[in-house]
């Protein structure tokens, strides 16, 4: 059952194989809307796969899942259009000749455009620019990033953020599209003790406002709903990704015809960066 906001997740069985072999396998997942899952396990144990199967940009080849009212592997398009990905290497990356204003408007021209309804295009132009300005300063808040507090305020290039800076930044972009599922991969990689703290004070901030939040990371924090990856299961095989797949439509067009969508997942393959990319 869904909360106001934030998406169950749930879990049976759950595991993909590529060519190579297994990237994850057997997993079992309940949680309850606005709750913060950890997919704790060593590199390469196939975490990042499992988070990205879990948010619709990975098709699992054994067991199902939900998202909400959603399931997967059936409704891929139909979970990214409600979940969004923060931190992610090598899918999300920020760009580090961009300035921390400019990245926020284009992340809110991309809502703009993919995610809202038609009528609210035909709104004047200053009140969908007022209601996109309400958005950012939204997420950037829920994000806890303090642009005054940069070396040069909202122009400060990304390449000059420290790892704790851009990992707010991420999640601040991620949330503009306003997700009931916030992914995010190495959580507590090249922090020291404190900033890692100050990272899981910042995704469990969110997960208490109602978005649930699905985390990769080395070490769970007290509280978390566990799930972890490598060597667990007996029957695991070493972890690989799947092979890429066809690029898809724009997460927010997946709702627009669930019945269209199932006659096509027949044609989809587990897939990371070329869908995620536009999520």
């Amino acid at each position: 059952m869904d909360g106001p906001h934030g998406a169950a997740v749930s879990a049976a069985g759950f595991g993909l194989k590529g060519p190579r072999g297994w990237a994850f396998r057997g997993v079992g997942i309940t949680a309850e809307p606005g709750a913060l899952v950890a997919l704790e396990g060593p590199s390469g144990s196939g975490r990042t796969c499992l988070l990205l199967a879990l948010t619709g940009r990975m098709r699992a080849t054994e067991g199902t899942a939900s998202v909400g009212r959603f399931r997967l592997p059936k409704q891929l398009a139909a979970v990214r259009g409600i979940s969004a990905l923060g931190p992610v290497p090598g899918v999300t990356d920020l760009d580090p000749a961009l300035t921390v204003a400019e990245h926020l408007r284009e992340r809110a021209l991309l809502e703009r455009r993919f995610e809202g309804a038609l009528r609210a295009l035909l709104r004047p132009r200053s009140e969908r620019a007022a209601e996109s300005r309400l958005r950012v300063d939204t997420a950037v808040r829920a994000a806890g990033l303090d642009i005054e507090a940069l070396p040069k305020g909202s122009r400060t290039s990304v390449r000059d953020l420290d790892r704790l800076e851009a990992l707010r930044l991420s999640v601040a972009l991620a949330l503009i599209g306003r997700p009931r599922l916030l992914g995010v991969d190495d959580t507590d990689l090249k922090l020291s003790d404190a900033e890692r703290d100050e990272a899981w004070a910042l995704l469990r901030s969110v997960a208490e406002r109602g978005t649930t939040v699905v985390a990769v990371c080395s070490e769970a924090p007290e509280g978390a709903v566990v799930v972890r990856t490598g060597g667990v299961s007996e029957s695991r095989e070493p972890a690989e990704p799947s092979e890429p797949a066809e690029p898809t439509e724009p997460a927010g067009l997946a709702e627009e015809d669930e019945n269209k969508e199932d006659e096509n997942d027949d044609k989809e393959t587990p897939d990371a960066v070329a869908e995620a990319r536009r999520a």
